[in-house]
């Protein structure tokens, strides 16, 4: 296998102590390791041992004249296949938010193309900052992707989330996402999948709608963009920026959404009906606000188009995957589902149970198709999302799976 370049970026934390054991992990996975060390991290890690481990120079000076007449920022952002920072600190993260360019560390990162991994390392309150939240927020939307922090003791003696993921963890993550140019099995596909809510106007300041924040539905987006996909997404009303690379469409109503969805459907490869579209929508719309004037109100409610049913209908239609959030009995439900729909895999969930679902960062999703199912345990979503685009992409027919 041909070795693929990882730029790695060490900060300052005293899990710096663990990069010579992550440069010795990624080699094994099939990565050339270059080191980067900001000034904090030299104090917590030699260079003398990142160089024997990794077998090339270890650097950390921008105005070093050396590295500028050899291997400069410049060249270390272009010879990068991969950026990963392990540890970001607080501090780092802050810098690279701010776009700030005043080390080599930040000065490649700056002035790289290649995808960046960031592994966040810190106390847990300073994790929990509203500061490093917005800053990694930022980040995020600018295409940084997060592997981390997990939850447990710390060096300052305190529990809880910010340590840094164990080097094995982190060269799994790289070999899984992007080794050989990233994982990419649906490259060349084309994706198409709701998300989010749909809003169904009683007046024109209310509207019917429910809990779905679309954070599932744009993980999905995110995850099958960096799997290679041409990736449409057609959003009800949510407060998430798009992903990456993704061409989005917003909607409000269920008739306004499969109006986009029609419109977008041929050619496509896969169909993901992720949106919590609403079942009913009110007969009438008043034209005025509704007053309070009587002790009780009724709403006569008609039956909204049934999207993902009509998808599969269509003679030449894509691959079509929906889900079904679910409070009990959710096999049953699913699998009722996937019949009745004639869908080829749908995703179902517990909605009932805590720290999952609707609004949540996580999920425990399981895949049932008409031969089999599949588990994908707890995680958060855009691991989730991952293993849901990766089963999608081994269950496609032979002919369409063809690159």
């Amino acid at each position: 296998m041909k070795k693929a370049n990882v730029l790695l970026g060490v900060s300052g934390g005293i899990a710096a102590y663990k990069t010579p054991n992550l440069v010795r992990r990624l080699k094994e996975q099939g990565a050339d390791v270059r080191v980067v060390l900001t000034k904090g991290a030299q104090a917590f890690v030699t260079e003398m041992a990142l160089q024997a481990v990794s077998g090339n120079p270890v650097v950390h000076d921008v105005l070093d004249p050396a590295t500028e007449s050899a291997m400069g920022h410049i060249d270390l952002a272009r010879w990068a296949d991969t950026v990963i920072i392990a540890p970001g600190s607080a501090n780092l993260i802050a810098r690279l938010a701010a776009g700030m360019a005043d080390d080599l560390l930040t000065t490649a990162v700056l002035a790289t193309e290649a995808p960046v991994v960031l592994c966040p390392a810190m106390n847990k309150v300073m994790w929990q900052h509203p500061a490093t939240q917005a800053n990694l927020a930022l980040l995020a939307q600018r295409g940084v992707a997060m592997f981390g922090p997990d939850a447990g003791d710390q060096a300052c003696g305190e529990v809880g989330l910010g340590r840094m993921p164990e080097p094995e963890a982190i060269a799994e993550h790289w070999r899984d996402h992007y080794r050989d140019g990233g994982h990419q099995p649906l490259k060349g596909k084309r994706l198409l999948l709701t998300a989010g809510p749909t809003r169904e106007a009683l007046d024109p300041v209310r509207y019917l709608s429910n809990h779905s924040s679309g954070k599932m539905g744009f993980a999905l987006a995110d995850q099958a963009q960096r799997m290679g996909a041409e990736v449409t997404l057609i959003s009800g009303p949510v407060s998430l920026p798009t992903p990456q690379g993704v061409n989005r469409i917003d909607v409000e109503s269920a008739e306004q959404m499969l109006a986009a969805v029609m419109d977008n459907l041929a050619g496509q490869d896969v169909f993901v009906g992720c949106a919590a579209v609403a079942d009913y929508r009110p007969v009438a719309v008043a034209e005025g606000k509704i007053k309070k004037s009587e002790a009780a109100m009724t709403v006569e409610l008609v039956r909204n188009p049934d999207i993902l049913a009509t998808v599969a209908q269509q003679a030449k239609r894509p691959f079509t995957v929906g889900f079904a959030a679910e409070t009990h009995n959710v096999e049953q439900y699913a699998r009722d589902k996937l019949a009745r729909k004639g869908l080829d895999l749908i995703a179902a969930n517990d909605v009932s149970q805590p720290g999952q679902g609707f609004n949540a960062n996580a999920n425990a999703l399981t895949l049932y198709w008409n031969e089999g199912a599949k588990d994908l345990g707890h995680s958060d979503k855009a691991d989730q999302a991952r293993q849901l685009l990766e089963t999608i992409a081994q269950r496609l027919p032979a002919d369409e799976n063809a690159n």
